[in-house]
């Protein structure tokens, strides 16, 4: 699209039409391009950094393999890390871990009645 704004293959309606984007657009790509000289899409703005990383994940991976019947929340309480249950669960998936039901909750459904 910009090849043929340099090119001078129309105005700027007419090659936002052709490309069928809007005027708009094809400004704010000349804008990129002219200031960061690439129209390639903006580095990811960050994000909130993960609650267990580095000595806190190897502390989960350690919890779990000493009590696999533990809780998220028991977790949580004894890595003293102060996240959400979802941020605990998500660390273990990273971990590729799975927490072990507990033997002495009812099942879901209740058996064959006779």
């Amino acid at each position: 699209m910009l090849t043929a704004y340099d090119a001078k293959w129309g105005t700027q309606a007419e090659i936002a039409r052709r490309f069928g984007v809007s005027r708009k657009c094809l400004l704010d790509l000349r804008r990129r391009r002219r200031l960061t000289g690439s129209i390639g899409p903006k580095a990811h703005g960050g994000g909130h950094p993960a609650a267990f990383a580095g000595t806190k994940l190897e502390r989960l991976r350690q919890l779990v393999r000493e009590d696999p019947g533990i809780t998220l929340e028991e977790l949580r309480q004894r890595t003293g890390v102060h996240c959400s249950l979802a941020a605990v669960h998500h660390a273990l998936v990273r971990l590729d871990l799975r927490l072990k039901k507990r033997r002495s909750m009812r099942p879901n459904k209740p058996g064959p009645t006779e």
